[in-house]
């Protein structure tokens, strides 16, 4: 006899039954005062799959006894917008409608709208959830009118709470006692990413594959390796997951740790992303070594170049050595700053045409053979340089290159310094 999912049989019922989310559910936490208080706002949960957003939305519904619709913003239209409405307005709705909008992030601005006008009034109140940013997928007068929520990762001790229980359900639904190595139960919780369903449809998969042994279903190391042969971990090429597993690389690099560099670019080799970690590489190279090192940017796009060659899995070679070289490189940001300052100058309107002497010597011909160019020409000059002026008029005295304090810079300083008497 086929029963339901496990993750369906292990569904919590009460706020205490949910795994993890600490940080919302726990006593004392606001969150869980408002939705004790018996009052339900207008909220958005905002986090991945599998850590509880429908299911925190399933017991505020059940113990606020108000009538339940379950949209969906791949397949739900405003039709059914508009009849949740209109059931608030009849004996359905005597004790209050409530609509919970699964992947908000595919309803589009209009049936976006469709809920500011009723959200407002109260007539109805909204849970929606979405694992995209909301900020960037919700439209404006919607976001405002709820309070998000982010539902974080499970932490792997939380997913092992899950897994005891599961298997607990398991037993007493099949009259047989079931048993898990603790390495293969620590390595299915780790391996699950954070996603209590992930681990739970594993050990329903072994469930049914494993035969018993004298009322006994023994579970190994190797049952749980055979189910997460491919990595759970996070990516979603669109989505948040994304940008900030890209931002996690980038920041590793800057703040020169190869241990956790090599991992981000782990994740992205993993889920066969070559493109977006060779960007950052190369990104990071000009940003974050800049003129500490110059040659690294040669030698980051020869690393580059290797991997597109190469394609995986090899390419993982020469991006973790092309990681690790900018990870132990020194750092400047000089040529950055120099750049954002000069930006910030000409955005404010600064930098008015020309020294006469820059400009190109047949612009206004006539006028330059009366009054002269005066441009000089460095190398005619000792040491191939001499002063005069190169800025506009009115920036003459701005400073936005300032040397980094690593050796490269710094012998170049004191070179020009020399050279220009400073």
């Amino acid at each position: 006899m086929e029963r339901s999912p496990l993750a369906s049989l292990l569904r919590p019922e009460t706020l205490d039954d949910v795994f993890g989310q600490h940080h919302l559910l726990d006593r004392g936490q606001i969150f869980r005062e408002a939705i004790e208080s018996g009052s339900v706002p207008n909220m958005i949960f905002y986090g991945p799959s599998g850590v509880g957003k429908t299911t925190v939305a399933n017991i505020i519904a059940k113990n606020s006894n108000m009538q339940l619709y379950r949209l969906n913003g791949t397949s739900s239209s405003i039709a059914d917008i508009k009849s949740a409405i209109e059931d608030s307005k009849t004996l359905l709705g005597i004790n209050g409608v409530l609509i919970y909008l699964d992947e908000i992030q595919y309803f589009n601005k209009k049936q976006q709208q469709s809920l500011l006008e009723v959200v407002e009034n109260g007539d109805v109140k909204l849970i929606a959830s979405t694992t995209e940013n909301p900020y960037f997928y919700v439209y404006n007068a919607l976001l405002s009118r709820c309070t998000v929520f982010e539902f974080k990762p499970l932490d792997w001790k939380d997913t092992l709470l899950a897994i005891d229980r599961a298997l607990e359900k398991l037993s007493s639904s099949e009259g047989i006692r079931y048993e898990i190595d603790e390495n293969a139960k620590e390595h299915l919780a780790r391996s699950s990413g954070g996603d209590v369903r992930r681990a739970l449809n594993a050990l329903d998969f072994i469930s049914v594959a494993l035969r018993a042994d004298d009322g006994i279903k023994h579970i190994t190391m190797q049952h749980i390796e055979q189910v997460t042969s491919l990595s759970y971990g996070r990516y979603d090429r669109e989505g948040d997951e994304h940008f900030d597993l890209a931002s996690a690389l980038m920041k590793s690099l800057r703040g020169s740790d190869p241990d956790a560099a090599v991992h981000y670019l782990v994740r992205f080799l993993e889920a066969g992303d070559i493109i977006t970690p060779s960007r950052r590489l190369l990104c990071s190279a000009c940003e974050d070594i800049g003129l500490a090192h110059p040659q690294a940017i040669a030698v980051v796009n020869a690393c580059v170049q290797a991997a597109e060659h190469l394609g995986l899995p090899e390419a993982y070679l020469p991006l973790t050595e092309a990681a690790i070289y900018l990870a132990t490189l020194p750092k400047s940001n000089s040529v950055t700053a120099a750049y954002y300052m000069a930006d910030e100058d000409y955005k404010a309107g600064k930098g008015k045409g020309f020294p006469r002497a820059m400009q190109n010597v047949h612009y206004d011909s006539a006028e330059v053979t009366d009054k002269g160019q005066n441009y000089l020409y460095p190398h005619n000059y000792e040491n191939h340089w001499i002063e005069q002026q190169y800025i506009p008029d009115d920036l003459v005295g701005a400073q936005y290159y300032v040397p980094g304090d690593n050796r490269t810079e710094q012998a170049a300083k004191s070179y020009w310094d020399k050279i220009k008497n400073k």
